[in-house]
């Protein structure tokens, strides 16, 4: 971890740790959606996988319904 990073952080433990849940489920809306408009492009689970880096098998169960 970047020393300056936790040197000058202007928060403590409990306020960083909120933040990264709220990325986490930030990012697993803009996942959601991209996967949704790669789907309506049509784009194969092979392809939504592979440029999320997992398998096609995770990407379905995840998102396929």
């Amino acid at each position: 971890m970047d020393e300056k990073m936790t040197e000058q952080g202007t928060g403590g433990p409990e306020e960083g740790l909120r933040a990264v849940s709220a990325l986490r489920r930030l990012a697993e809306r803009v996942e959601a959606e991209q996967v949704s408009r790669a789907r309506q492009a049509g784009w194969s689970w092979q392809q939504i996988g592979d440029a999320l880096g997992v398998t096609r098998q995770s990407v379905h169960t995840k998102y396929g319904g």
